[in-house]
């Protein structure tokens, strides 16, 4: 158990002011707003509440530094990536019990988390310096076809809440191993790791300009001026579908190059000839990573009719053995929401599918506070009509419905406007090959409960966005392919 020394010793050395042009300064006008502990209801502390005039600030040095770091050899870029990884994982406890305050997820998810966001500086340490082109003939003989790739420009990078580290390096390796400029904007709940993330780059050497950092209390206000500054070359954005199509409308009327990074519905399908013993366990992984506040948190378990009672009695058994509390309190598994408002809505989607017949298995009723804390629950029998298998959920929550046919599951599966993840058990070869192929997803975990991966391309088809972070695909975002007709 951590003591309230060490949760004030990190707080005291976390930054709170915006990083512009490699200097830390207060807002115009000097307000600030508060970072809540969301298992206490209480003010950790305050940080600067940037203006639009700050955000155009932070483009302004974004884009005054775009050459020099353009032109700044790769492997130097690497280099700065490589030195950031490695003081990640020398401060990892630190920046977990950051993140477990700010956020709320236990201490052991906040160190996972700190392990997963560094391996994105670590992978592209190595992509910078692998940047290629190509040469070739010219079909008609007359000369010679070369191809460059050179960086997009500037960026503004609009990152959420639940992941707060590892949704902000997955962006920033890629652009710095690009040799793009930034403009940062993290959630305003979730602003304290990625202003510990700036200060650490800064310690690594990265030059003044190149990632500059604007907290605010309204994301609208300061990234719209930024969307609509023509100097501005791409937008990247991981949140809400709702949220994502808001700013490709403003976006269209530049044609700002995107990349989005949406909403997810993925459904966990458990076949008749699965491994029941490695599918509980996916599930509880999958379910249950982040309390469930992930866009790849299975949100609908489809079981085959003959194993479904099976599986979710023990499905229920799990879940029910978690710890909820305080994530920086011993042996705690599972911390609590991160506001009022997400906690009022995984309620009103589970009393909403026993209203229409589901089983509770266990959980279902709210923790008393303080802390926004709600239950690992399971429910059983869920009708089709559930609001609980169209939204997502967001919580720990999994409800459990049924099927008697491959197609049917897929069918079932797919009925979604999203299409981020999906996860099947099966041990069948060709089962397989059918199921992953016919799932309308950017990504399948087969026989696994977790796909995120830094090698990996992560994203998604329909609602659920365009563009992939991470594997050799992430670096392309970042890119522009210039085309040179040579004559000889």
């Amino acid at each position: 158990m951590t003591t309230r020394a060490d949760e004030q010793r990190v707080l005291d050395g976390v930054p709170t002011q915006l990083y512009i042009g490699g200097r830390w300064r207060d807002a115009t006008g000097g307000a600030t707003f508060a970072v809540e502990d969301p298992s206490t209801e209480q003010d950790l502390v305050h940080v600067a509440d940037g203006t639009p005039e700050d955000a155009v600030a932070a483009l302004d040095a974004a884009v005054a530094a775009q050459a020099a770091w353009q032109g700044t050899a790769p492997r130097e870029r690497g280099e700065i990536l490589r030195r950031a990884f490695e003081a990640m994982v020398a401060r990892r406890d630190d920046l977990a019990l950051l993140m477990t305050l700010e956020m709320g997820k236990s201490l052991a998810e906040s160190r996972s988390e700190i392990t997963y966001a560094a391996e994105f500086f670590r992978w592209f340490s190595e992509e910078a310096v692998r940047i290629g082109g190509r040469w070739m003939d010219s079909p008609a003989g007359d000369g010679r076809v070369l191809v460059m790739r050179q960086a997009v420009g500037p960026c503004v990078m609009v990152t959420p809440w639940n992941f707060p580290l590892a949704m902000g390096t997955r962006k920033i390796g890629p652009a710095v191993a690009a040799g793009c400029t930034m403009v940062m904007k993290p959630a305003s709940s979730t602003p304290l790791s990625m202003l510990a993330l700036v200060e650490l780059l800064e310690e690594a050497g990265l030059p003044p300009g190149v990632l500059n950092l604007v907290t605010s209390s309204s994301s609208s206000a300061v990234v719209k001026p930024l969307i609509e500054d023509e100097r501005t070359r791409k937008l990247t954005f991981t949140g809400s579908t709702e949220v994502g199509r808001s700013l490709m409308a403003q976006a269209s009327d530049r044609l700002l190059r995107l990349s989005m990074e949406l909403g997810g519905n993925a459904p966990f399908l458990v076949f008749d000839d699965a491994d029941l013993d490695a599918a509980v366990d996916g599930a509880v992984i999958a379910k249950m990573r982040n309390m469930g506040e992930s866009c790849v948190a299975a949100n609908r378990f489809h079981v085959h009719e003959s194993i479904a009672d099976e599986f979710t009695a023990r499905l229920g058994e799990r879940l029910g053995a978690l710890t909820v509390g305080r994530g920086t309190d011993d042996g705690v598994d599972v911390g609590p929401l991160v506001n009022a408002e997400q906690r009022d809505k995984v309620a009103e989607l589970v009393d909403d599918a026993v209203g229409r017949g589901a089983k509770v298995v266990v959980g279902g009723e709210r923790v008393d506070g303080p802390g926004y804390f709600y239950p690992p629950t399971v429910l059983g029998q869920v009708p089709a009509d559930a609001a609980v298998l169209r939204e997502e959920i967001f919580g720990p929550v999994a409800p459990v419905t049924t099927f008697d046919s491959e197609d049917e599951a897929l069918a079932q599966a797919n009925a979604t406007e999203y299409g981020l993840v999906a996860y099947a058990y099966t041990q069948g070869l060709e089962r397989a090959f059918r199921v992953i192929e016919g799932l309308q997803v950017g990504m399948v975990g087969l026989n696994k409960g977790t796909v995120s991966n830094p090698a990996g391309p992560f994203g998604g088809v329909k609602q659920s966005g365009f563009g992939r972070e991470g594997g050799s695909e992430g670096i392309e975002e970042y890119l522009s392919p210039k085309y040179v007709a040579l004559g000889l």
